[in-house]
């Protein structure tokens, strides 16, 4: 390779495509041969060259003509690349091959992926609170208890650690039902707590108010009591 060899290589430019896409490709439902004639379609886009014909397209791969044809249709057909109208500069109407809609396809399926991840998080979540609640209680929940948790999590949004502390509040006070925690956390939404840490300085900063000294001759038979917080009078 002579040195304008060497220039007129650097001059051809570099085509690249998202690790989300190499990392998804197949998920998508692409193949690795599908991957290379959008590569190529975008090589054409960035350099200018928006429409080529089957034979131009499949120079330089391992697929024939008529292979890069079937491809180029199914990309078509399956929405990952269009077929757009376009205006040169001298007025003159064409067709151009386009790969904006890959990234679109590509949105999608990152934002479904991500709901499923959400939704696999929150099961996992309300099951670990089944268990924490029948440990808490002694006892298997009934059908509406468990029901009530759902809507706790599904319906009120209300976090699940924002409902293990409502749990354990109404351990603290010697309520244990689901009555008395619904009120909890009805108290903590109407009151704007919305994290688990806003609503442990709550139930801390309540019962700092609530703690009296002993005098001097209750010392001897003093005991630690937990400040009780009554939420159903609120």
């Amino acid at each position: 390779m002579n040195r304008q060899q060497f220039i007129n290589m650097q001059q051809m430019g570099s085509t690249s495509l998202p690790n989300l896409l190499i990392a998804h490709y197949e998920q998508l439902g692409l193949n690795e041969s599908q991957m290379m004639v959008m590569l190529k379609i975008k090589m054409n886009e960035e350099q200018g060259v928006f429409f080529q014909t089957f034979e131009e397209l499949s120079q330089g791969m391992t697929i024939s003509a008529e292979e890069c044809a079937y491809m180029v249709q199914h990309l078509i057909q399956k929405g990952f690349i269009s077929i757009q109208p376009f205006e040169d500069r001298s007025g003159i109407q064409h067709d151009r091959y386009s790969v904006e809609p890959l990234w679109g396809v590509l949105y999608d399926f990152l934002e479904t992926k991500q709901a499923k991840e959400v939704q696999k998080q929150q099961v996992q979540a309300e099951k670990s609170l089944y268990a924490l609640f029948e440990d808490e209680f002694g006892r298997p929940l009934s059908p509406l208890e468990g029901e009530t948790l759902s809507i706790w999590m599904d319906q009120d949004h209300h976090d699940a650690e924002m409902i293990r502390l409502a749990l354990r509040e109404a351990v603290l006070s010697g309520k244990l039902n689901f009555r008395y925690i619904d009120r909890i956390l009805f108290e903590w939404k109407k009151k704007g707590l919305k994290t688990a840490k806003e609503a442990k300085e709550h139930s801390q900063h309540f019962r700092s108010q609530q703690k009296t000294p002993p005098s001097n001759e209750e010392t001897s038979t003093y005991k630690r009591q937990v400040p009780f917080y009554n939420w159903l009078e609120q």
